[in-house]
């Protein structure tokens, strides 16, 4: 149930069980007092709202009074509503008319000011739950609007980032480029500069890519739950930490990494469980599979003393179990988004509430209670205050143990005046155990309550009375509780949700740096030193086409930083003809996928470039070809290159059926999660020196987001 239902059924509950009283007393009107009070609390009645509806409530509520001889408490539903608009000053004139009432109607003082004190705490309860109720509504719809927010802040910095150092290096790399073109005599000189620029851009997009993707550990669990099922093992994740990780997640995913990669490496598991949990101000990260193992085994690299100069620990062995284990514990400096403080309104006006009804039922059992019972009694009573209030913070057994003996040990000695104390431990018991078991308890209290008023001799109607009076006071108290923790509740969500999609925002960010702008740098670096090697004519047409790069490579900034751009499949299969060819590789395009979603042709496309930057940069390929088809209801784009390098791909996985990518790389992470988003795969496949990868998206593709491309 979403949290403004729940509220609004809180309050509906405790409104409901207040007019019930009355109806018990026999005053029907009390259903229409109760009707018109969901005016103010259900948002599709607020049409009614107004001072017409005021003026019912007023001939309702003292007519119930007045004709029906009901309490002057039932006022208390009017005075509610008045301090919950800008006619709040009429609500003392209302509890003053209900103490006027009262004196005609009981003549003592003493019953004058019980009834009157009924009606004000009435009045406070319906206030306070229903400005509650409005305040997890709020919260509620505001958690998309902040989030919204966060990314937006998010993109704002990403994009200053980039235009301070990539942005720049592709200014300084179109004005290199023009001035080659202006100075033929001094081309190669010019490229060399160009190209210096461009390859210092091109680090510093690959360490931005990392930076961010640093935040999170949830793409190398991704890519760690593909490894696995590629290679047949079944994989166990529990996620325990909280994101966004910090320097702290770029660690720890390089120890899943290996330990994953190790696991697929040696092809024995059948199983391995991936668990993070927080604990002690650090994040914890265990990797453990059935495969057989030793002790002493290690395959981790560097990896132990790169935690340990982090200041953490990392551990490697069997489990009682006969599980071999990797267990890594660093500390974690976050990064979170800035959000706006914690909103602690909700909290202080239902503690403020809490205390005054406490206090105000006290007051009313100490009016009836002799002179020389008010000093034990008033004791027990600040006793019972103090514990409540202790309990608003959780479960504490003793302190309901304590409030057990409180509300029972003193009967003998108070007598029925203290039955009301009853419904001051149902509250605490709602709140602090599962309904399944509260319920029961609670229905124990309130039945101890006409059990005792039997044994004491009581008249049926005053048993019933407060029989009902322990119940409503439960649920006034419990009312108050649960509305503040339900906001406090919210608004911990709405936070969780601006910093998930803050860490969301950072890893798209990460993946377009390493799948787009990445490529174009690359792209261009490889077109300046190939300009500096031909003549000035034949280097003339490859300049003209690094300029060409350079506004496709701030296109891709721009995407970067948040602005959509949709990519063509056939525009980037005839660039990557053109870079490839450029560097020798003889290509063949076959291009058969058709008309397709938008969506889909972006995210191959980027699948496409990222392909072409590994035929670049990891193999000494000769041939490579490039094609697409449909099938089944799938787009199928594969990519296949000879020249593969031996350390391109972990020479121990078995091929042609495993999934791998190189150790290290961020590639087959990002891609991978671009195509799951759209319900699609991802395979890579090693045969002798040829290599291919093939993505495959559905053609209906799923209703999610797609990373930016």
């Amino acid at each position: 149930m979403q949290a403004p239902h729940l509220a609004r059924g809180i309050t509906l509950a405790v409104l409901g069980a207040f007019a019930s009283v009355y109806l018990l007393a026999g005053v029907p009107i009390a259903i229409v007092v109760f009707a018109l009070q969901l005016v103010h609390v259900l948002p599709v009645l607020r049409r009614f709202r107004g001072p017409m509806l005021f003026a019912v409530q007023a001939g309702a509520g003292f007519w119930g009074v007045l004709a029906s001889g009901a309490s002057v408490g039932m006022l208390g539903f009017l005075a509610g509503s008045l301090l919950l608009t800008p006619l709040w000053p009429l609500a003392p004139a209302v509890a003053a008319a209900a103490a006027v009432i009262g004196s005609v109607r009981y003549g003592e003082a003493s019953a004058t000011a019980d009834a009157t004190i009924t009606m004000i705490l009435i009045a406070l309860v319906v206030y306070g739950l229903t400005r509650l109720t409005e305040r997890v509504d709020q919260l509620h719809s505001a958690r998309l609007a902040l989030a919204a927010a966060a990314v937006a802040e998010e993109r704002l910095r990403i994009a200053a980032e980039l235009s301070d150092g990539l942005g720049r290096g592709l200014v300084m790399i179109a004005e290199g480029g023009r001035r080659a073109l202006a100075e033929p005599e001094h081309t190669a000189e010019i490229l060399g500069q160009v190209a210096g620029t461009a390859r210092r851009a091109l680090a510093e997009a690959r360490t931005a890519a990392s930076g961010y993707r640093a935040m999170s550990l949830a793409p190398e669990i991704t890519t760690a739950r593909a490894m696995l099922a590629a290679a047949g093992v079944t994989a166990h994740v529990r996620v325990g930490h909280a994101e966004p990780l910090g320097p702290a997640g770029a660690l720890l995913a390089a120890v899943l990494r290996e330990a994953v990669t190790e696991v697929v490496r040696r092809g024995t598991a059948t199983t391995c469980e991936i668990e993070t949990d927080t604990s002690e101000g650090g994040v914890r990260l265990r990797v453990s599979n059935d495969g057989v193992r030793t002790a002493e085994d290690e395959s981790l690299s560097d990896l132990p003393g790169r935690v340990a100069e982090a200041g953490g620990s990392l551990a490697t062995g069997l489990s009682p179990t006969g599980r071999f284990t990797v267990s890594v514990m660093l500390p974690c400096a976050g990064s979170a988004p800035s959000l706006p403080p914690d909103d602690r309104h909700a909290s202080v006006l239902s503690l403020t509430l809490l205390a005054v009804v406490l206090a105000g039922f006290s007051a009313k059992a100490l009016l009836r209670l002799p002179a020389g019972s008010l000093l034990p009694a008033a004791a027990c009573l600040g006793l019972i205050l103090l514990l409540q209030l202790r309990l608003v913070s959780g479960r504490h057994l003793r302190s309901l143990a304590a409030m057990a003996l409180l509300t029972y040990l003193p009967i003998p000695a108070f007598g029925e005046v203290w039955l009301g104390v009853a419904g001051f431990l149902s509250g605490p018991l709602l709140l602090a155990f599962p309904a399944v078991l509260a319920w029961p308890l609670v229905a124990s209290v309130t039945a101890s309550a006409a059990v005792i008023g039997v044994v004491l001799g009581l008249e049926p109607a005053v048993t019933v009375n407060y029989t009902v009076s322990t119940l409503v006071t439960g649920l006034v108290v419990h009312g108050l509780l649960r509305l503040a923790l339900l906001a406090e509740e919210v608004q911990a969500v709405k936070e969780e949700l601006a910093r998930s999609a803050v860490v969301e925002e950072r890893l798209r960010a990460a993946r377009d740096l390493h799948d787009l702008l990445g490529h174009s740098m690359a792209a261009i670096l490889l077109r300046c030193e190939l300009a500096r090697r031909l003549d000035p004519v034949r280097a003339r047409a490859e300049i003209e086409d690094v300029l060409g790069m350079v506004e496709k490579a701030e296109a891709d900034m721009r995407s970067v930083s948040g602005e959509r751009h949709e990519m063509s499949l056939a525009a980037e299969a005839e660039s990557a003809r053109s870079l490839l060819g450029a560097a020798g590789i003889d290509v063949t395009v076959e291009l058969g996928h058709g008309r397709v979603a938008a969506e889909v042709e972006t995210v191959l496309s980027t699948v496409l470039r990222e392909a072409v930057t590994n035929v670049l940069r990891h193999s000494a390929a000769r041939r490579c070809t490039i094609a697409t088809d449909c099938e089944q209801g799938e787009v199928r784009l594969r990519v296949r290159n000879d020249g593969v390098r031996p350390d391109a791909v972990p020479a121990a996985v078995p091929a042609p059926d495993r999934t791998a990518g190189r150790r290290g790389s961020a590639g087959v992470g990002n891609l991978t999660t671009r195509l799951a988003a759209l319900g699609g795969s991802l395979t890579t496949t090693r045969d002798g020196e040829r290599f291919e990868i093939e993505a495959r998206v559905p053609t209906a593709s799923l209703a999610m987001s797609v990373p930016a491309g």
